[in-house]
């Protein structure tokens, strides 16, 4: 489980442990994943671990497998969840950043999900991809976000029609605003987050309900919350150069 300190990832952590599963739980602030663990082997009666990782350093993302094993664990259900966002216009961005949000979106989740793969060809298991609602077209002012998601979702969705021989479970989840420390920490995402209406948000523990069911029943794509559902669709089938400009009043300068 990795982005697990915080937001879904804490809640997909607090789903999956209610649900029975030990959890492995993968982020970099270790005072968090503590607290974490603790909470829910005292709440749920489960095994609770924690690796620290910082999942932009090649080195140390390649030796999670190897210290995962070197604890006597396999991985059942890999949720690829640590993620980073921004909003704005591209050419206002902070150009280090956006490279940073690539690497870890996309990159960080290709090559953890490189890793175990290879075991889920052989005996059934679960990958939880979370996407976005943006991945599902191009999003301007959040550009390089929701095309880092659109990867993601290819990918999930590639990877649920290759594996479904093996009995293995693929879904990528593609929620729409919710509200978790992501947002906290960027000014523009938090004028973004405030600009949204309530109804049209999701907290976390209700997204990760959503996940974890979708997934026990192999479903390729869950978009929760029906508001959401409905306006992905109809985002879907909407021609870009008619759908940009109700983006453009979605996501203001």
């Amino acid at each position: 489980m990795t982005g697990a300190s915080s937001g879904i990832g804490a809640a997909l952590a607090c789903e999956l442990a209610r649900r029975g599963h030990g959890v492995t739980l993968v982020a970099r602030r270790v005072d968090r994943l503590n607290a974490l663990a603790e909470d829910l082997s005292e709440a749920y009666d489960v095994r609770a671990e924690v690796l620290p990782c910082d999942l932009l350093d090649a080195d140390a993302r390649a030796a999670l497998p190897g210290r995962v094993e070197e604890r006597g664990l396999r991985v059942n259900v890999l949720v690829n969840n640590a993620g980073i966002a921004s909003s704005g216009e591209f050419a206002a961005q902070d150009v280090d950043h956006e490279i940073t949000m690539v690497r870890l979106n996309c990159e960080a989740v290709l090559a953890l999900t490189a890793s175990f793969t290879p075991a889920f060809t052989r005996r059934p298991g679960a990958i939880l991809f979370v996407a976005s609602a943006a991945g599902f077209h191009p999003v301007p002012r959040q550009a390089t976000y929701a095309a880092t998601k659109a990867f993601v979702l290819s990918l999930a969705e590639a990877l649920h029609r290759e594996l479904r021989p093996a009995g293995t479970s693929v879904t990528a989840l593609c929620p729409g605003p919710v509200d978790t420390e992501i947002a906290a920490r960027s000014a523009s995402l938090q004028h973004l987050m405030a600009e949204i209406p309530r109804f049209s948000r999701i907290s976390a523990d209700r997204c990760a309900a959503q996940a974890i069911r979708a997934l026990d029943r192999n479903k390729r794509i869950v978009v929760p919350d029906t508001a959401i559902r409905a306006a992905t669709l109809l985002s879907r089938n909407t021609p870009h150069r008619l759908l940009f400009p109700i983006l453009e009043r979605v996501y203001p300068p």
